[in-house]
């Protein structure tokens, strides 16, 4: 899910005619393209010796990430940071300057025409490195005049993905009873136990290791993920202790091999002598907070783990939102949940999502399963098409392996010696590109 700032950011339209043309020459977007995905930090301009970097939003615009400005297009975004470094610039070409994961975008325009409109005259578009020249870009500007009735816009080559689209958190009071009509992507706020007059029926030790892998799982790719939390239930002191994440290494759609990856973490835990107490999943681009879907997910789990003979067991969900633009700084948001069932005079209301206050146990050191574990994700997700591209920018001054390493200090073992460790790990994912 991507996310706006939290602020309303200005809107910059300037680019001239040629804006105009690729504003309206897009016509919709289609999702099956899949030539270039939304995503912070994927675009990027290279000026005389400035860089600047932008995030491509789900609508085709661009956000350029040091002021958070909207752009209506490539050219847009181009004129504007290049009259900031040299004020004669006259135009800035989009396609030819602004590069999506390093690549011009326009090698996607022309990929994009060769596929959809093939008798388009492409001898005018050029790959040629100008991007420190005056007439920059002038061969795919001569190129975009000539084919200004049926070229595309940005959302035409981009992925549409229903997850990732901005979702404005609603208020439970405001859901009323069950509506099919409804987006269950729709994400709500959670109550506290005491704004529903009741306590909260468990206690909950969550162990710095589980958040440590649970965090990294979920900054590997922008796809959600999921996986199960390990750990043991103890009836007398109503203490639910979360000692190890099971990260499932599979596609949330795919069906076929999920059987295999939760039997296999099944087995895991009965060799570990550890129960099932939870699960978590991710909201990659945006809050971490639960969607009506996720709601009724929960609920399902707690029914489950509570069987057939009525004995309570709670059983803990757990959002992670590793990079969402409203956390505060480099560590992601981690939210622990519970579902309180619809008051019985509204069975045909949603569950009620509650805050579940945790306390966070510090190990001492980083052990050989998570270790382990940690590889095994890197391996899985080695050659995925949306495994997260480290070597690019979270934002200005960061990149997104500092962003991932800020955030996993957050769970650093007391021994230092994990640093040394886990620089081998953070060298594994350096190297994929």
């Amino acid at each position: 899910m991507d996310s706006e700032p939290p602020s309303s950011p200005q809107v910059v339209e300037d680019g001239g005619e040629e804006d105009e043309e690729e504003l309206s020459g897009g016509g919709g977007g289609r999702p099956e393209d899949g030539l270039v995905e939304p995503g912070d930090g994927v675009l990027a301009i290279h000026y005389l010796g400035k860089n600047f970097v932008g995030d491509l939003l789900n609508d085709g615009k661009i956000r350029w990430v040091e002021t958070g400005q909207i752009f209506n297009s490539p050219s847009a975004w181009a004129t504007h940071c290049k009259r900031l470094v040299n004020p004669a610039k006259k135009s800035g070409c989009g396609w030819a300057s602004v590069r999506y994961r390093g690549q011009k975008l326009v090698q996607y325009k022309t990929t994009w025409l060769h596929k959809y409109q093939p008798s388009a005259d492409m001898s005018l578009v050029s790959e040629e490195d100008d991007d420190e020249d005056e007439e920059e870009g002038k061969t795919a500007l001569q190129a975009d005049e000539k084919n200004k009735n049926n070229k595309p816009g940005l959302n035409d080559l981009m992925v549409s993905r229903r997850t990732d689209r901005e979702r404005i958190p609603v208020r439970y009071c405001t859901l009323g009873t069950r509506d099919a009509a409804r987006d269950s992507h729709t994400l709500v706020e959670l109550s506290a136990f005491s704004a529903i007059n009741r306590f909260q029926p468990f206690n909950v030790a969550v162990s710095s290791n589980v958040l440590l892998l649970m965090d990294f799982h979920c900054h590997l790719t922008t796809s959600e993920v999921v996986g199960y939390l390990g750990g043991r239930w103890d009836t007398n002191t109503q203490l639910l202790t979360v000692l190890r994440a099971f990260p499932c290494r599979t596609r949330l759609a795919d069906r076929e091999s999920a059987s295999a990856v939760e039997e296999e973490i099944c087995q895991n835990l009965f060799m570990r002598g550890l129960s099932l107490v939870g699960w978590y999943h991710s909201h990659p681009r945006g809050p971490a907070l639960p969607s009506l879907q996720d709601i009724d997910s929960q609920m399902d789990h707690q029914l489950r783990l509570q069987g057939s003979n009525n004995g309570f067991q709670p059983c803990l969900g757990i959002i992670c939102g590793p990079y969402y633009h409203g956390n505060q700084g480099v560590a992601s948001t981690i939210t622990p949940f519970w579902v309180v069932p619809p008051p019985e005079q509204r069975p045909n209301d949603h569950g009620i999502p509650v805050a579940v206050e945790v306390t966070y146990v510090q190990d001492n050191f980083l052990t050989s399963d998570v270790l382990n574990e940690m590889m095994l994700l890197v391996d899985y997700y080695r050659s995925a098409p949306d495994i997260v591209h480290f070597n690019q920018y979270w934002c200005p001054d960061t990149t997104m392996m500092d962003k991932i390493k800020g955030s996993l200090s957050c769970h650093a073992p007391k021994d230092q010696a994990y640093s040394q460790i886990l620089e081998h790990v953070y060298s594994q994912l350096s190297s994929i590109h």
